[in-house]
C-alpha cells in the first residue's frame, strides 16, 4: 500500500526554523521526479491553503514567499519544506500531497506550532 508520511513538525519559537519531510512509502508506479508534490496547511478555523508546490517549477503561497523553500530528493522519494523566519501565523497542520495521473495521495499531516 502506498502512503505519504510527513515528519518534522513541532514547537518552535518565532523567528525559528523547521524542516518538514514527506516520504513516499511503497511503489507509486511513477517516477518520483514526475510526481507533482504540494504542501498545504490548515490552521484551526481556517481553510486549507497551498503553501508550496514542486512540479515543472516551484510555486509558493504569498504568505511564505522568501521564507519557505520546497525541495526534493528523487532518489529517496522524499520532498522537503524548509521553513525559516517562522511566525505565529504559520502555526497549522501541514499536509503533503502527491499527484500523478490517477494518483492523488495525502499524508496525515504534521503539526507546526510557532509560539514563545
Amino acid at each position: 500500500q502506498v502512503q505519504l508520511v510527513e515528519s518534522g513538525g513541532g514547537l518552535v519559537q518565532p523567528g525559528g526554523s523547521l524542516r518538514l519531510s514527506c516520504t513516499v512509502s511503497g511503489s507509486i508506479g511513477s517516477i518520483f521526479s514526475r510526481v507533482d508534490i504540494r504542501w498545504y496547511r490548515q490552521a484551526l478555523g481556517k481553510e486549507r491553503e497551498l503553501v508550496a508546490r514542486s512540479f515543472l517549477s516551484t510555486i509558493y503561497g504569498d504568505s511564505v514567499k522568501g521564507r519557505f523553500t520546497i525541495s526534493r530528493d528523487n532518489a529517496k522519494k522524499t520532498a522537503y519544506l524548509y521553513m525559516n523566519s517562522l511566525k505565529p501565523e504559520d502555526s497549522a497542520v501541514y499536509y503533503c500531497n502527491a499527484v500523478s495521473g490517477d494518483l492523488d495521495l495525502w499524508g496525515k499531516g504534521t503539526l507546526v506550532t510557532v509560539s514563545s
